[in-house]
Formats: C-alpha cells, structure tokens, sequence
C-alpha cells in the first residue's frame, strides 16, 4: 500500500471545473499547489501561534513541528485525510493551571504529553472497537459540559494578565476581531483571528507614537511604564536557527489537571475527520483511530500539543481542493518558518493587550463549543440526569473548587469538574428511573461511525 505521495494532475491544472472538486489524490500544477500551502499556513497561524504564545512556550517550535506532525499525520492516514496539523487551544487552561501551580514549561509538556499518550491509547481503541465506545464513555451531555468549563475556565486568565495590561488596545482588538469573523466571508472569515493580531499590532504601535510610554503591567502584579509594542527581541533575534527543544518533566498534580482535555481533542478530532469525510465523498471512519492518535509527538520536544484544525478545512470547502500535495506544501512552509527565530520573535512580541482582545473572543468560542455539542446532540438540559451533573461539573471547574486530599495533592478546577461530570453522570444513570433514561448510551447517529456504509457520505 501507498503512503498518498503520489498525485495525478486535475484538468488543466489551473482551477478545477465548475462542480468539480480536486481529490486528495490529485492536485493543481505545483504552483498553484504551493500557493495553496501558503493559503492553508496563513489560515492555521492565528491560532497556531496564538496558543504557544499562551502556553509560555516556543512559537518556532510550535509551528516546525506542526509541519512534522503534519506530515506524519499524511502518512500515517496514506493520504486519504487533507488536513492540517496545528497547536491546540484545548490546552491553553491547562497550561495556565499549571504554571500558576508552579509549574514551568517542562511540566507543562510533560503533562501534555502524557495526554498525547492517552490520546493516542484511545486511537488504538477506536481502531480495535470502533467509534461506539467513545460515545458510551462519553455522550454528548458528558463532552459538552467538559469542552464547555475548559473554555470558560480561561475567563480569569483574561480579566486579569491580558485585559488590563492595555484595555483600550484590547477593546478596539476585540471590536474588530468580533467585526472580522462575522462580517468578512470565505477565506478572510477563516483567518478572522490573525488579522485581528495585525491589527491589534498596528493599534499598538500608533499609540506608543501619539501617547508615549503606557503605565500597566505587564503580566505581572505591579504597574511599570512599558512601551505596548516592544520590538527589541526582533532585532536581537537571527534569521536562521534552530528553535529551543526541552524534555518534558513529568508531575502527577499537572497530569490529573490536563487528562481531562482528552474528552476535548476526541470530539474535536472525531468532528473534523466526519466533515472531512462528508467533503470528500469518502467514509474516513476506518482513519479515526489514527487521527484521534496524532497529537503526541511535538510534546516529546518541548513543543505544544497538535490537533486537526478546522481552520483549513474551512479553507477546502472554501477553495473545493481537497489534495493532500498542498498540504505537502504548508508543512514545508511551516518548517522553513520554524527555522526562522526572528520570525518567531515577532510573535513573542505580541502585546499583552492584544492578547486580551482576541482571548476574549477566543476563549469564550472554545466555550460555547461545548454548548454547540450539546445542540448537536440533542440534549436536553430539562432531564435532571443531564441537567445536575453537567451544571455541577460545570461550576468546580469554572470556580477553582478544590478538594484537598493531602499538604501535597488537591484536586480542583479542570480536573475535578471533569471528574465529577463523568462519573457523576454514570452513576446517576445506574440509580435513575427509567423515565429519565430515554436516550440511549449509543444513539442512532453516533453508532453511524460503525457503520460500513460510513454514516452520511454523501458530499455536501
């Protein structure tokens, strides 16, 4: 068998014909295809390099080994599944549960890379057992409410580091991020978040020139006078290098804090494969074992967390080219990125209140993902077997309860609400009437994933 390194050419290579679609078999002339590499890098960078940013880790690393996930990923699926590769977001609480427990960068990735193997055991599952068990484990009232308090957890994160380092440079941020991703269509509409870091840039720097220094502070509990765009790390920076690679240390307090995001990366990855799927006309269920399996490696380096990214799936439906030879292409853009430090600097100097706008957005979007799952899935929230677990659940893990088990181990936010959402709604569905039961652990559309026929494959 192949490993999908081999494409035919479509048409004429110029565009694809009306109604006609480019396969992940095929693809446009070569430069066409690498200009749609560099479209699928533009449409992952937001969020890309927004996330190592607020993880406190490497944004070169994050984006060179996004475009070495990305081709193992390729290879790995033989080419039937288009798709990028880029840093999760899922992570993001996480990260900023740990380190205000202490932790450093090391712990940071030692934790999240005991989730890519945890990630990638239940991949293995998947592909033993198929998709049903995802769902028994966790139906959607279960991953709603675990996507729903990681996102939220990230509202103090805001208020307090980012926001106030420059509020009015995050106001007009938020205002025109929010302005992007509902007014602009296609592929602007895709890359709503990274022109809203331009913007935010340029905002920043037209206040240092008409106001001068600013007097806030800078992540840290006292005031300083700063300048909002601080560029001295760019000329310092080479423009050819390496990026910085760390092993990951290994802390069972930031372990138990970051395996909950494991429900998050299954029921995202398991939605991208789907739509991809549904675009391509081919059932992709066979590879949703190995796409659940694919977020572990960068983390074994010191780098972020990787997950399918719906940003350039965006960009295909947008675009109707589904070949895999451009996304050859942008993990080449992406390593060649990640060997440029200075390009790497300029995102490290994203300033804080620039952060603060588009965080507001973002980490309110992760959120209301998990209210999206829930709609999605049909739950209703008047049944108490759904309601009291998930609102529980919910609460602890957007209010920092904790429970202290010794002077050295407590479970609290993330974690606990995690915890208290699965189990609690297992055993409140052994004990409950039967009246209260009426959905079934395995319903119509999640088995769909086991079935031969692929579940809804015909192309949208």
């Amino acid at each position: 068998m192949g490993f999908g390194v081999r494409w035919t050419l479509h048409g004429d290579g110029r565009t694809p014909a009306p109604g006609a679609v480019v396969r992940p078999d095929e693809r446009l002339s070569w430069p066409r295809t690498a200009g749609l590499g560099a479209q699928h890098v533009v449409a992952m960078f937001g969020a890309s390099f927004v996330a190592p940013v607020l993880m406190g880790l490497d944004p070169n690393l994050a984006i060179m080994m996004s475009g070495v996930a990305t081709v193992i990923f390729l290879l790995a699926t033989r080419g039937r599944v288009p798709s990028y590769l880029g840093c999760s977001l899922s992570f993001v609480g996480v990260a900023a549960a740990i380190r205000a427990g202490g932790g450093d960068s090391a712990v940071v990735t030692g934790a999240v890379f005991v989730v890519g193997v945890a990630l990638f055991l239940a991949g293995l599952a998947v592909q033993r057992f198929g998709a049903r068990i995802i769902h028994a484990a966790m139906p959607p009232v279960v991953t709603g409410a675990v996507v729903m308090l990681i996102g939220f957890n990230l509202a103090p994160v805001t208020a307090s580091t980012y926001w106030p380092q420059d509020q009015w440079t995050a106001l007009l941020t938020m205002l025109f991020t929010g302005m992007a991703v509902v007014c602009l269509r296609g592929f602007w509409s895709r890359i709503a978040i990274f022109l809203g870091l331009v913007f935010g840039y340029t905002i920043s720097w037209i206040f240092d020139l008409v106001f001068g220094m600013i007097h806030s502070t800078t992540g840290g509990p006292e005031a300083v006078d700063h300048w909002r765009l601080d560029l001295s790390g760019v000329s310092q920076a080479p423009w050819i290098g390496l990026p910085s690679f760390h092993a990951p240390q290994f802390e069972w307090s930031a372990i138990l804090i970051a395996l909950p995001v494991v429900i998050a990366l299954i029921a995202e990855n398991a939605g991208h494969i789907k739509a991809v799927g549904e675009m391509t006309g081919d059932p992709l269920d066979d590879k949703l074992g190995t796409a659940i399996a694919a977020s572990m490696l960068s983390t074994a380096v010191g780098g972020p967390p990787n997950t399918t990214y719906s940003e350039n799936i965006g960009v295909m439906a947008a675009t109707r080219v589904y070949s895999t030879a451009a996304y050859w292409a942008a993990a080449g853009f992406a390593l060649l990125f990640g060997l440029c430090p200075k390009f790497g600097a300029v995102v490290a100097a994203i300033p804080g209140g620039v952060l603060g706008g588009i965080t507001v957005i973002l980490y309110g979007m992760i959120g209301l993902l998990g209210a999206q799952i829930w709609i999605n899935g049909g739950v209703d929230l008047r049944n108490p077997l759904n309601l009291v677990p998930a609102a529980a659940g919910i609460i602890i893990g957007i209010g920092g309860v904790k429970l202290q088990f010794t002077d050295t181990f407590e479970l609290g936010g993330i974690a606990l609400g995690t915890i208290v959402v699965i189990t609690g709604y297992h055993a409140l569905r052994h004990f409950a009437p039967p009246h209260l039961k009426q959905e079934p652990l395995l319903d119509a559309g999640t088995s769909g994933y086991d079935d031969d026929r692929g579940g809804p494959d015909t192309p949208r």
